[in-house]
């Protein structure tokens, strides 16, 4: 189990800014939260030093990409077919997020289709491991929300 790790008002200020735009500048950061770009530097390395900034990643517009569709796919596997089926969904171009979850359904995806044919294909890809539920997205009303200190 992973330690809770003490974070700092600064440092999450820090966060703030990187959530809003991983691109900032230290300078800018700096601006902000009253620091100088190599204390924001020194701050962001430790933090990725912890596992508190996991990564940095570029969000890709899945119609612009082509993919008309996103869905999220729940499926309640079959006796004996959850462990098969978490390693062949990690091949599945389609499979954007996985997560295995408690409840009637085993695994939530989210998933990006050219259109309501490959949808279709892969279904019938995933109903050999189990059964499932197909949820068309229709827009996004809250997207990757920065985690902040107080909820």
């Amino acid at each position: 189990m992973p330690l809770k790790v003490n974070i700092d008002e600064l440092n999450w200020k820090i966060l703030k800014c990187l959530q809003d735009n991983a691109r900032e500048s230290f300078a800018n950061i700096g601006r902000t939260v009253g620091l100088t770009p190599p204390a924001v530097a020194e701050r962001v390395k430790k933090m990725e030093d912890l596992g508190i900034i996991e990564g940095y990643r570029t969000q890709v517009s899945h119609v612009m990409t082509g993919h008309q569709l996103k869905a999220i796919i729940t499926l309640r596997a079959f006796m004996g077919k959850l462990k098969p089926f978490l390693e062949i969904v990690k091949t599945f171009k389609e499979v954007v997020n996985c997560y295995r979850i408690t409840g009637n359904e085993n695994i939530v995806m989210e998933v990006v289709l050219l259109d309501q044919f490959h949808l279709e294909k892969f279904i019938d890809k995933l109903i050999q491991y189990g059964e499932t539920r197909t949820h068309i997205v229709l827009s996004n009303v809250v997207s990757n929300a920065p985690i902040g200190k107080n909820f």
